[in-house]
């Protein structure tokens, strides 16, 4: 096991990595940028170095200071959360070159699932069920024409190397779609130096679903189950929950079933999401995270199994610990993300927190490292914490939820918890009659309170 980790990352996140590893009996590295001095997993931590000015590029995401903090500290494993430098290949190659632990996948893996044109090739190989579409980059328009009119409209244009929803539009005719592709070639170039593009059959009414696997790099992996991300504001998630209101237990056997031999088949270590689009009883791979995930509580609360805690473990040479049969679903649960934002406009709301009460009770969970007095920063995600509840069935899920979001206090800045207060109350949601398009057509002509 190891002796010291270093957390490359900040709020929530930090935290959590920081209780898993404190849970193991591993002592704990922070590093914060001058913006975060304050934070709480800076004075929670064992040890904690300053590596830069608020800006990411010169802080978080600043490599030769993170390696500078690890052999100041004496560090033996790295933990990079999610965002940042998660997914990012290099980083892990230079901590392996240096003698340390990426605590995440292989180099390999993370720069085969960033490209997504690779990933679905890979995808396809590994017979996981994928979207239709080109097979790859789209080289012209005249070839994306013919793609087009081959599976027909409409369709997506996606950037290779995107994510977020950024390098990706939606075309409903001829004259839409070479449009489309200027616009998405300008914006991925913009956004992540590559306007490579590629297309997929856009469906229409489908619902986000993921799922969580484990893999030990030996050989196993084994699935925990699905979450449903189908709220989501500009291809950003709002709400999750698990087990999905839509899937049965049989469908969520056969496409865990899928995965985990795919994961298996290709040697993938530690935690990672394979992310589909569902729609008339078919999934569709979209993409694959190879990182932990924002909305990782629901599954530990659904299964028991402390993914981060896992994580570490089999970063540190463990095998898994656990086999499919181990696995055992029981209840719902939901997480709300609560962000420093409008409710309605989505505009960052960074300041002082003045009043900070989070809800309590049974099958009640709230992860987030903010506290009275707090600032929330300008420079970073808005995201004050995550609300997750549990119930043994989805209408006590449901109500718990609702009870929690109407004790739930924050001060001095404004948040979305009254946009949760009214998605909670809303029949179609209550119903779980929801796809990836609800709540943009929810924000357009319904009230938050």
């Amino acid at each position: 096991m190891f002796d010291k980790i270093l957390i490359a990352n900040r709020g929530e996140i930090a935290l959590r990595i920081l209780r898993a590893a404190k849970e193991l009996g591993i002592s704990t590295v922070a590093v914060y940028s001058t913006a975060d001095k304050e934070a709480m997993h800076v004075k929670l931590a064992d040890e904690s170095v300053c590596i830069g000015p608020p800006p990411a590029r010169e802080s978080y995401l600043n490599i030769p200071a993170l390696m500078a903090a690890c052999e100041i500290t004496g560090a033996d494993a790295v933990h990079p959360g999610y965002g940042f430098l998660s997914e990012n290949a290099r980083f892990a190659e230079i901590l392996t070159e240096h003698g340390l632990v990426f605590i995440g996948p292989k180099a390999e893996h993370i720069r085969l699932m960033g490209d997504k044109i690779e990933a679905k090739r890979t995808a396809t190989r590994l017979g996981i069920p994928c979207v239709p579409g080109s097979e790859g980059a789209v080289s012209d328009e005249t070839e994306a024409l013919r793609i087009a009119r081959d599976i027909g409209y409409p369709v997506l244009v996606k950037a290779a190397a995107g994510g977020g929803g950024r390098g990706m539009k939606v075309a409903r005719t001829e004259a839409d779609l070479i449009d489309a592709i200027a616009t998405a070639k300008t914006e991925a170039k913009a956004a992540f130096g590559d306007d490579a593009v590629y297309l997929e059959k856009y469906l229409q009414k489908p619902r986000h679903i993921e799922i969580q696997v484990l893999g030990d790099g030996k050989g196993r992996a084994i699935h925990l189950g699905e979450r449903d991300c189908s709220l989501q504001r500009r291809h950003q998630k709002v709400w999750e929950e698990s087990p999905s209101p839509a899937l049965n237990p049989a469908e969520r056997d056969a496409i865990g079933g899928i995965v985990s031999r795919a994961m298996a088949d290709l040697g993938y270590i530690g935690v990672g999401t394979i992310e589909f689009l569902y729609e008339n009883g078919q999934f569709y791979f979209i993409e694959m995270n190879t990182r932990i995930q924002v909305e990782h509580p629901v599954t530990e609360m659904v299964t028991g199994i402390d993914l981060v805690n896992e994580q570490i473990k089999i970063a540190a040479g463990s095998p898994l610990s656990i086999a499919q049969d181990d696995v055992r679903f029981d209840g719902v649960a939901i997480e709300c993300r609560v962000n420093a934002e409008h409710p309605r406009t989505f505009m960052p709301s960074p300041g002082r927190i003045s009043s900070f009460h989070p809800p309590g009770g049974l099958g009640v969970r709230v992860d987030s490292a903010a506290y009275q007095g707090y600032v929330i920063p300008p420079y970073y995600d808005s995201l004050v914490g995550k609300l997750i509840v549990h119930g043994r069935s989805r209408t006590e899920a449901l109500m718990r939820l609702r009870r929690s979001l109407d004790e739930f206090v924050v001060d001095g800045v404004e948040t979305t918890l009254p946009l949760f207060r009214a998605l909670v109350r809303n029949s179609e949601i209550q119903d779980g009659a929801y796809d990836i398009h609800w709540l943009e057509n929810f924000l357009k002509d319904a009230p938050t309170e």
